[in-house]
Formats: C-alpha cells, structure tokens, sequence
C-alpha cells in the first residue's frame, strides 16, 4: 500500500533498474551504492536515450528502441542527472553512495 500523496517530493527510490514509459523514466529518482549496475529499459514505442545532463557525464546510450536496454556501473558517489535527448523535458537522477 502506497502512502497518501502530500505533495512533497517522493524519496528516491532504492534498486537497480529504471523503467522507461509514458515518455517518463521510472523512478525518476533512484538510489544506489556505489559499484551497482542500473538498467534502463525502455517501454515505450518510441525511441529514447539515457544521456548525463551537462558535459563530461558517464551516461550515452544509444537510441533504445521498444523493449532495449542500457546498463551502466556506478563506481563513484554522486548525484547523476540524465535525460533523453530525443525527449529533453524526461529528466531523472541516480543517486550514488557509498
């Protein structure tokens, strides 16, 4: 059972995969430790991509067509901030710790 929504923004979610569908990635905050590979997958039928928000950022997938994946390890703490550059207003981050 879900808890009532306050309005507040929801806690990053913990685990290691992230749905793509309804041109939204989900959960829009994920959060790991350091050393786990997360997959995307994408859902929808239209193309999308996983690419770091900024310059310099780990993330540069391909363009997933329906049901492709991407996966990438995070070794380093941080907030990663990515998109879909096909889609730039699906924005989401991971969450790395320790």
């Amino acid at each position: 059972m879900s808890p009532p929504h306050t309005g507040t923004p929801t806690a990053p979610v913990a685990g290691n995969a992230v749905a793509i569908k309804n041109f939204a990635f989900s959960p829009a905050k994920l959060k790991v430790k350091a050393g786990t590979t997360v997959t995307w997958t994408n859902q929808d039928t239209d193309a999308h991509t996983v690419t770091s928000s900024g310059a310099g950022g780990p993330l540069h997938s391909a363009a997933l067509t329906t049901h492709a994946t991407y996966s990438y390890r995070f070794t380093k703490p941080g907030t990663y901030t990515y998109l879909c550059t096909i889609h730039p207003f699906m924005t989401a981050t991971v969450e790395v710790t320790r």
